[in-house]
């Protein structure tokens, strides 16, 4: 190198060292500033993934001349603040999913939120507190826990109700069912599915009986009146009953009475009633009526069951009948000739005075001997002597009339000692 030019290099070294410090032009090193290291972000769910997105976008320097640029310190502080940011948003909670909990790291703003990260649906019968739309913040415990259907009888009544226990017990005390003494066709203990259960409880009841001059109250959870029938130690024989069906649901404070039957068999014969047949015969005058046959009432016999409800008697009721006899009807000749108009000899006679003075004009009349009958009083032999049939005070007046008349030729008024003088007025 020539003297010259290392003049030339220590003057300009020499005239820079003359001036003033803060004149002296300052000289800085380029800084190349790698990237932030990625902070680990737990798993939870899209809103995480969606704010740590953000966060490395904010994070991440415009450009090269940019990172050269910026002072090292202002990159630290700016480091330092996102990290606290991200730290800040990160809430701790304690999760508990129908009794089973756990404690989890979350970037959600609300429960709903939370809820659907975690991939847990609710339903209308389900139970989370606190409520779907309240906010979340670090320390918060939330409970879900989801319905279960049950199918419950109780005592007697079914219905359809939802719980959110997962036991028995628990339900029964969620529903408010009184379960001491109860009977359960499930055991207390026994867990309750999602899917839900039967279950039938017949809860303590207090039903009494009234059974032979005696009352027992008994305290019972049976299905049936006669299981509480049981219980109380009653027994009914032959054809004892009670009040109320043994098959019907025991109701709490219900009275039941027994009762006891006896019962027998009575049979009793009774007559069946003949008809009467009458044939039409036109060799008698009409208004003549002749028994050809006499009726003969039949007979049934009738069985009866007796029987008494707790020593009264009850009205007999009827079992059967067989009838024994036919009945033989009553046949009857009813006359159908015209009579006669005149009886030569005896038209001219006062015969309504004769009647009048025999029967009291009653064609009917029976003497008290029960001999004589009719208007003018013929015994049964005169009568079919004179072509009667049967007795005269079966027969028409005018038939009767007739006959007398006829007697009257024969014998004058000698048949009448004592009224025959009416005839000549």
């Amino acid at each position: 190198m020539s003297t010259s030019q290392g003049s030339h290099r220590a003057g300009r070294r020499g005239a820079a060292a003359t001036l003033p410090l803060h004149e002296q032009p300052t000289q800085i090193a380029p800084l190349i500033v790698p990237p932030p290291a990625p902070v680990p972000v737990p798993p939870q769910g899209r809103a995480a993934a969606r704010r740590g997105a953000r966060r490395r976008k904010a994070a991440r320097p415009a450009g090269d001349g940019l990172r050269r640029l910026v002072p090292q310190a202002l990159v630290v502080a700016f480091l330092a603040g996102g990290t606290s940011a991200f730290v800040a948003d990160d809430k701790a909670v304690r999760l508990s999913v129908d009794g089973v909990p756990r404690t989890l790291h979350t970037f959600s703003d609300d429960v709903r939120e939370l809820l659907a990260d975690e991939g847990l649906e609710i339903g209308e019968h389900d139970l989370v507190a606190p409520a779907p739309g309240e906010p979340l913040a670090s320390g918060d415990e939330i409970v879900l826990r989801y319905g279960r259907p049950v199918s419950l009888t109780l005592d007697g009544y079914r219905r359809q109700v939802w719980t959110t226990a997962d036991t028995v017990d628990g339900a029964l005390r969620q529903l408010g069912v009184r379960a001491e003494g109860a009977y359960l066709s499930v055991s207390r203990s026994a867990a309750i599915s999602r899917t839900g259960l039967a279950l039938d409880v017949r809860t303590e009841r207090a039903v009494t009986f009234l059974a032979d001059g005696r009352e027992r109250t008994v305290r019972t959870n049976a299905a049936t009146v006669a299981e509480a029938l049981d219980e109380a130690g009653i027994t009914l024989g032959g054809e004892d009953t009670t009040s109320v069906p043994g098959e019907t649901f025991p109701r709490d404070g219900q009275t039941v009475t027994v009762l006891r039957i006896t019962g027998s068999t009575q049979t009793r014969e009774e007559a069946v009633p003949y008809a009467v047949e009458r044939v039409r015969d036109p060799a008698l005058f009409a208004g003549t009526e002749v028994v050809e046959r006499q009726g003969v009432p039949g007979l049934r016999r009738i069985t009866y069951h007796l029987r008494s409800v707790n020593g009264v008697r009850q009205k007999p009721r009827r079992t059967g009948e067989e009838l024994v006899r036919e009945p033989v009807s009553r046949k009857v000749r009813v006359g159908t000739r015209a009579l006669p108009t005149s009886v030569a000899g005896a038209d001219g006679l006062d015969w309504g005075a004769l009647a009048a003075c025999e029967s009291g004009g009653r064609p009917n009349a029976v003497d008290p001997s029960g001999t004589y009958g009719g208007l003018y009083q013929f015994d049964p032999g005169t009568w079919r002597s004179l072509g009667g049939s049967g007795v005269a005070q079966d027969a028409p007046a005018a038939e009767q009339t007739f006959r007398a008349k006829k007697l009257y030729v024969q014998r004058g008024a000698g048949p009448w000692p004592h009224c025959g003088r009416r005839l000549f007025g």
